[in-house]
């Protein structure tokens, strides 16, 4: 028996924000470039929560030239005085520095808080090597730092009088870069984030600012028709059936909904997006639920009332009016409860049955009102329902031939493996390539599916999805896959393979064939992608010699990173062919073998924001694609597409 005793000393106890600093992804979900941009979400929450109580129009967000972040806002600012449970310390330290701690946990300073999801500025200090707090308050300024950690350097300091009676809290914090991955903001990722806010935000002004001198961006964000801005701005890529947004909105018991919606002429079903709390509810809930189940009946009501629906005719289903439908579902409620492995459904009730009312009231006014608008969404309804049930036909087909024998397609080498967790699907564009992955792969672990040329263009299928499921590659993804297609049909316990890796050449065409993939899977197996299973290969571009190893490098980066730490290097740079000319050895070594390669995981934070880019990339409007590409030229993640 071991003589390690295990007595009461011997149980580590964390207080406070040392527990945050031992097991930061606990409170901020990774020490990643997510993790890293959540700090300056909490903040700004903070600030947000000001706006919806009434107190804030203007936050202002600066990443400093010394990449530290700055927010601003015009706020009450947070009260100085002494918290009654701790004497000798200002309720201002309290909320820097003890956890969950705040004017939103019953103590009446907000009615609803977006930041009741969040972890608080408290976690923002623990994993910062240095903050300086300045509030502006009753006519005067305070101010008060903390370094390592969220340590309090002294108590709160009154510095003076507020300039121009100014009120509001500033926040300015330096990242530790002994917690996070890298300390480097990323404009693009926050700009997303904070249009989206000033969106469900009617009249808030977000002004951003990066002034460090390789990156620099100033941007401002203000809408003063809210999500209606918002379902214009998702409708802007695609063709609206009608010119006016719908919009509706009520309050029961402090709870308070608003919708906007708009129909387009496309086929997509994914176009409903739900919030609570300013929080972006990916996996939907009760709100969501509530919206989609008095939609249909109200649709179908109106339709038979107007007899815009045959008598002998079924009703319409949800998903013959969804189709094409662009709608933002907001909601505040006192109480959130989220639910799900991500904690972005919403499991309130009582949010089901208000949205639902709500939906039901408004909606058939609406209808009523806008007749010729009802008319022409009725008439694409219709529309739906008969491709859906060609769709389900050819959708049969797929299914009956794996009943009837055909099974797994044939151009599918499997692997020996039943455990989906340790299984890899490799697609792999043309046959050549396809040959060199089978020779090159593990065959326990690793199957390989070719797929020559470019599948279908998902986004923009005019003849609607009958034509997809008639598509042979398609049918080849969907049949490998083995989980199924389309929403509500997508079963994630019957998938094959937990990483479906997308390998493609390193060119134009290459990026092409990936990003139709990338669409495919996100418009028919949205599953797929929020669960984190898609992956991106990376083939090396450049190979050269160091003595007597070759070395592959990535990208044009990586040879410059090489050459800046080899600055006498000799040896030239062998541009790599494309993957069907390489031999099975130099794939396993460059792109394949688990302990060397890199795969990039495609994740999505907010599913609004992908949606739109889907729509702009790859739908019919050319001016809305080519805007796009010059604004994020400089963006690495969109070079190549």
């Amino acid at each position: 028996m071991s003589d390690v005793t295990y007595q009461a000393e011997n149980i580590q106890v964390l207080e406070g924000l040392e527990a945050v600093r031992k097991r930061p992804g606990m409170y901020i979900g990774s020490t990643g470039p997510a993790g890293l941009h959540h700090l300056v979400y909490e903040v700004v929450d903070n600030s947000v929560d000001e706006a919806m109580a009434g107190h804030c129009s203007t936050i202002q967000v600066t990443i400093l030239p010394d990449g530290r972040c700055r927010v601003v806002d015009d706020g009450r600012g947070i009260p100085v005085d002494e918290h009654p449970k701790y004497p000798g310390k200002s309720a201002a330290e309290i909320v820097m520095t003890v956890l969950h701690a705040g004017g939103k946990f019953g103590g009446g300073g907000y009615k609803v808080s977006g930041g009741l999801h969040g972890v608080g500025v408290s976690v923002v200090n623990a994993l910062s090597t240095h903050v300086e707090l300045q509030i502006d308050r009753d006519g005067k300024r305070w101010k008060q730092e903390f370094r390592d950690g969220g340590q309090p350097e002294g108590s709160i300091t009154e510095e003076g009088n507020s300039p121009d009676s100014r009120t509001g809290t500033t926040v300015t914090f330096a990242p530790d870069p002994t917690i996070f991955d890298s300390t480097e903001f990323r404009s693009q990722t926050l700009l997303e984030r904070f249009q989206m806010m000033a969106f469900l935000n009617a009249g808030l002004k977000i002004v951003f600012l990066d002034e460090r001198a390789t990156s620099p961006v100033e941007a401002e964000f203000q809408y003063d028709g809210g999500i209606r801005d918002f379902v214009r701005h998702l409708n802007d890529a695609k063709d609206p059936l009608f010119e006016d947004v719908g919009y509706l909105a009520a309050a029961e018991e402090g709870d308070e909904v608003e919708i906007a919606f708009q129909w387009n002429t496309g086929y997509q079903l994914d176009g409903i997006h739900s919030f609570a709390n300013g929080i972006s509810t990916i996996e939907g809930g009760m709100h969501e639920e509530g919206f989609k189940t008095a939609l249909t009946s109200t649709v179908n009501r109106y339709a038979r009332a107007k007899n815009l629906l045959k008598e002998k005719e079924d009703n319409l289903q949800g998903d013959d009016i969804r189709e094409g439908l662009t709608a933002i579902v907001s909601v505040r409620l006192q109480e959130p409860q989220f639910e799900g492995q991500t904690k972005a459904k919403l499991g309130n009730t009582s949010m089901r049955s208000l949205v639902q009312k709500a939906t039901n009231d408004a909606l058939t006014d609406w209808l009523e009102e806008h007749p010729k608008e009802a008319k022409r969404t009725i008439g694409k309804a219709i529309d739906a329902r008969r491709a859906r049930l060609a769709a389900q036909k050819a959708k049969n087909t797929i299914r009956k031939s794996a009943l009837a024998g055909a099974g797994l397609p044939g151009k599918l080498t499997d692997c020996s493996s039943g455990d989906p967790a340790e299984t890899e699907l490799y697609i792999v564009e043309g046959d050549s390539a396809g040959g060199s992955a089978k020779d090159a792969r593990d065959p326990r672990t690793m199957a390989i599916l070719p797929i020559r040329g470019k599948i279908l263009n998902v986004e923009r299928l005019g003849g609607r999805l009958e034509k997809m499921f008639q598509n042979t590659e398609v049918q080849a993804l969907i049949s490998a896959i083995g989980a199924g297609v389309g929403e509500g049909n997508f079963d994630a316990e019957k998938m094959r393979y937990h990483k479906v890796i997308l390998l493609c050449d390193a060119d134009v065409d290459g990026s092409h064939i990936r990003t139709l993939l990338l669409t495919f899977f996100w418009r028919q197996m949205k599953e797929l992608v929020l669960a984190g299973h898609v992956y991106i290969a990376q083939p090396p571009l450049y190979s050269t010699k160091a003595g007597n190893d070759t070395v592959y490098l990535k990208d044009d980066a990586a040879k410059s990173a090489f050459l800046s730490d080899r600055p006498n290097h000799k040896s030239e740079f062998q541009r790599l062919k494309g993957l069907g000319e390489m031999d099975a050895e130099e794939l396993w070594d460059t792109t394949m073998n688990p302990e060397t390669r890199t795969l990039l995981q495609v994740t999505v934070d907010e599913a609004s924001i992908a949606d739109n880019i889907f729509s702009v990339l790859m739908g019919e409007h050319v001016e809305s694609r080519k805007g796009f590409i010059q604004n994020n030229a400089h963006d690495v993640r969109f070079l190549d597409i």
